[in-house]
């Protein structure tokens, strides 16, 4: 049972394969019938689908493709011109064949499609007998179709296979197998026998072949001459059979022979690879690639700590070589995922003959770059943003043919469809020369729909207007028809689009034409990444929707309607806190500089604050998981060099939150101006952290007399922890620098890490008398540096300037 799922699951894969083949080949067609090599080539792929669907007992899908290859049989044989009309019924064949193929992809059977109207009108062309429109005589036709199976395949598997110079197979008993009563040892058996039965015909061939060239007799001169008088009408010359065999050989016999026959033909070597075991290759090099982010910042650290050792300079080479063929070995995993974008494109010739013939319109589509290669998870998801566009573009773009040449333009209107790279993206641009967008109409529709106020029309922009098409519910159609006119497509165009991280921008000129495109990253396991700090928490924002970062004073920013803004250039730029989006307890420090993220989407902009740029790093993505999926502005998590976890900002849902936030910058500056106000001595706070206990005693006497609050840690592990756990602001730390576990260097920079500590004073008080650390000190973040031994009344001193103490507290 399993070798003939295997089989199915081959017929299905080459299958849909060569129907999507065969919707581009028949529109080209359509434009160059007489074309008699794109015709043959045609009628190769039904023929090739009825043979292999007859083996497999699929009797509907036979019975359509056979009348089908009729049609295009007396077409090729010069009987038969391809019209307009004649065409449309083709093309509706191919379309039941489609869904015939997505049924047995379902069921295993092609049962309970009824496919006898286009049968029926495949007869009239072909020139049937009998009334075909009859039920009866349908039903006739059928019982004759299936009762005479057997021959029928059997003839035209000898006549295909006569063309090839082969000697036909018996196809009789093959074709009277009912897999379907069958149990699946009895399959399996029935499997083996054909497979056995066949490679003792192709010994027979071989061995007729050998005495035929030793002048002895056989009864292959007989068939050859029945062969030659079977093939003598077809007028296909001699050369062009040969491309005929490669074509079918594997597609009738399904044994292992037919790739040796194959053998001397210059094909590309190629395997067909589960995805999900591309999707579990792909998982463990984001591991890898999170493992060589980890081992670049351990090697950092390591430098920094044992600089001038012999064995950093080995060391580095490592890791240099391993985050090279890490990188390698990634672009190579994300390559085998890769597709041409042209397996989306070759789906829409097809939809513009349709639809010119629908719209009464003539329209020519031009596709460029169709070699552009995407992830396959992407190529999934943009074939329908981009059929609801190019609709669009042929329904409200493209004008009639009369109101064209009024205007001066050819009658033929063109549609463009086109991909290229750019950097980490691909960007697919739809462009036709058609009316173009009319922003005021634009503005109008969108008021009498009530999605916009007349202030806000008064304020926007042409490109602004146009961004309106997006809206959910919007549409400039007069009526409703089977293309447009019903409000939706082009909103989840956007929403599609946004998923995947993509932006989407619009050019359009009144009466020369309208430009959409589309901008998404190549992938989207692995991104680059934007890392953004506010107090001990970091996010990562995808890059591509980052337009700039700017670095502004506190006095550019304004508020307006309780709305935090910034002038940006010759714009009004909208300004919120990260924090406030995720509710994330800031206290500002009295910096009078703040960081700016400009995100962008499509025509909206949006200036997002916060306390640190970290800077740009390649991040894996990963799920939340199933208890965590689903938090709004939150598009997942990835696993930073130094192990921690970071979020990953869902930029779409973030501007939408953005929207209801109503706090400003500087109204939450005052509150934490307002709380970091000391009104008595005890309202400050000092650790004193050292391993010995004396040592922290001569501090702890030194200072009591100034009335502070002090805390004491015995090492820095201790400390970091009561400084993380801590609800209330420490104002100086006196740090000694040989301690167990964390030494005083390393608990410097630990605590700079934190935006909340990045201006907390450290105060070094150590033996230590080198040079060398007290520059180390200074490297590690400490402002002051105290040898012991010292006075008390200068560490107090030390500790009151640091500090900013007042003086009246002082008595």
């Amino acid at each position: 049972m399993d070798e003939f799922q295997e089989i199915l699951q081959d017929f299905l894969v080459e299958s849909f394969e060569l129907v999507e083949k065969l919707d581009e080949d028949l529109v080209e067609l359509e434009s160059r019938p007489d074309d008699l090599d794109l015709l043959n080539g045609i009628f190769r792929v039904a023929h090739t689908i009825k043979g292999a669907s007859s083996f497999l007992n699929f009797d509907v899908l036979t019975h359509l493709t056979h009348h089908m290859e009729d049609v295009l049989n007396k077409a090729r044989h010069g009987e038969l011109s391809i019209t307009p009309e004649v065409m449309d019924v083709i093309l509706e064949s191919v379309d039941l064949m489609k869904a015939l193929l997505e049924k047995i992809r379902d069921t295993s059977s092609d049962e309970g499609i009824d496919v006898s109207g286009v049968v029926a009108k495949l007869d009239r062309i072909s020139g049937g007998e009998g009334d075909v429109n009859s039920p009866a005589q349908e039903a006739v036709s059928q019982e004759s179709e299936s009762a005479s199976q057997e021959s029928k395949e059997a003839s035209e598997q000898t006549e295909d296979e006569a063309t090839e110079g082969e000697e036909p197979a018996p196809a009789e008993e093959e074709d009277e197998i009912d897999y379907e009563n069958l149990s699946p040892e009895e399959i399996e058996a029935e499997i083996e026998r054909l497979l056995a039965k066949r490679q003792e015909e192709d010994r027979k061939k071989r061995e007729a072949k050998k005495k035929k060239q030793q002048g002895g007799s056989s009864e292959t001169p007989k068939e050859e001459k029945k062969e030659e008088q079977k093939s003598a009408p077809t007028p296909a010359p001699a050369p062009k059979k040969e491309p005929a065999k490669q074509q079918e050989t594997p597609k009738t016999s399904n044994t292992q022979n037919a790739p040796a026959r194959k053998a001397p033909a210059p094909v590309e070597q190629t395997i067909r690879v589960d995805v999900k075991r591309l999707d579990h290759l792909m998982n463990l090099i984001g591991e890898l690639v999170l493992a060589k982010n980890r081992l670049i910042k351990i090697n950092s650290d390591v430098e920094e700590r044992y600089e001038g050792e012999e064995f950093l300079e080995e060391l580095t080479q490592v890791v240099s070589i391993v985050s090279i063929v890490t990188t390698d070995l990634q672009i190579a995993v994300m390559k085998t995922r890769m597709l041409p974008v042209g397996k989306v494109f070759n789906k829409f010739p097809r939809m513009i003959r349709d639809l010119s013939r629908e719209l009464n319109k003539k329209i020519e589509l031009v596709i460029e770059g169709e070699d552009t290669e995407l992830d396959k998870s992407i190529v999934e998801e943009i074939g329908d943003p981009l059929v609801h566009i190019i609709r669009n573009s042929c329904d409200h773009g493209i004008e009639p043919p009369e109101e064209r040449i009024a205007a001066g333009k050819p009658e033929t209107g063109i549609v463009e469809l086109k991909a290229y790279n750019e950097g980490n993206h691909i960007v697919i641009q739809i462009t036709d020369d058609g009316r173009g967008l009319d922003p005021n109409k634009l503005k109008q529709k969108a008021l009498e729909k009530g999605l916009i106020t007349e202030k806000e029309a008064d304020n926007m922009s042409d490109k602004e207007a146009y961004a309106l098409i997006f809206k959910p519910g919007f549409s400039t159609a007069a009526q409703v028809t089977n293309v447009s006119g019903r409000g939706v497509g082009m909103d989840v165009v956007k929403t599609n689009i946004e998923k995947l991280n993509g932006i989407i921008e619009i050019d359009s000129e009144l009466g020369k034409g309208t430009t959409i495109k589309l901008k998404i990253p190549l992938t989207l396991a692995i991104i680059q990444a934007l890392l953004v700090g506010v107090q001990e928490e970091s996010y990562a924002i995808p890059l591509a929707s980052v337009l700039e970062t700017v670095r502004i004073s506190t006095e550019e920013i304004y508020t307006v309607e309780n709305k935090s803004v910034m002038r940006l250039r010759d714009e009004v730029l909208s300004l919120v806190h990260i924090g406030d989006i995720f509710e994330v307890e800031r206290i500002m420090d009295n910096s009078e500089h703040a960081y700016v993220v400009v995100l962008g989407l499509g025509a909206n902009k949006l200036g997002l604050i916060v306390d640190t740029l970290i800077g740009q790093e390649e991040i894996v993505i990963k799920s939340l998981g199933e208890y965590l999926k689903g938090i709004q502005g939150i598009a997942g998590a990835t696993i930073r060099g130094d192990g921690g976890v970071t979020l990953i900002v869902d930029v779409v849902a973030l501007m939408e939150i953005a929207r209801n936030v109503k706090s400003s910058v500087g109204s939450t500056e005052s509150s934490s101006t307002k709380s970091i106000e000391k009104n008595s001595p005890s309202d400050y706070r000092v650790m004193i952290v050292d391993d010995s206990k004396t040592d922290r005693t001569i501090m702890r006497k030194a200072l009591e007399p100034l009335g502070i609050t002090l805390v004491e840690a015995a090492d820095g592990q201790e400390a970091l922890n009561k400084l993380k756990d801590s609800d209330e602001m420490f104002d100086a730390m006196l740090i000694d620098i040989e301690m167990p576990r964390m030494d005083g260097y390393t608990l410097a920079s630990e605590i700079k890490k934190y935006n909340r500590y990045k201006n907390l004073p450290l105060i070094a008080v150590t033996s230590r008398t080198s040079k060398s650390d007290r520059m180390r000190g200074v490297e590690s973040g400490m402002v002051e540096y105290i040898t012991k031994p010292y006075s008390a009344d200068y560490l107090s001193s030390v500790v009151q300037r640091n500090i900013k103490f007042k003086p009246e507290f002082l008595s």
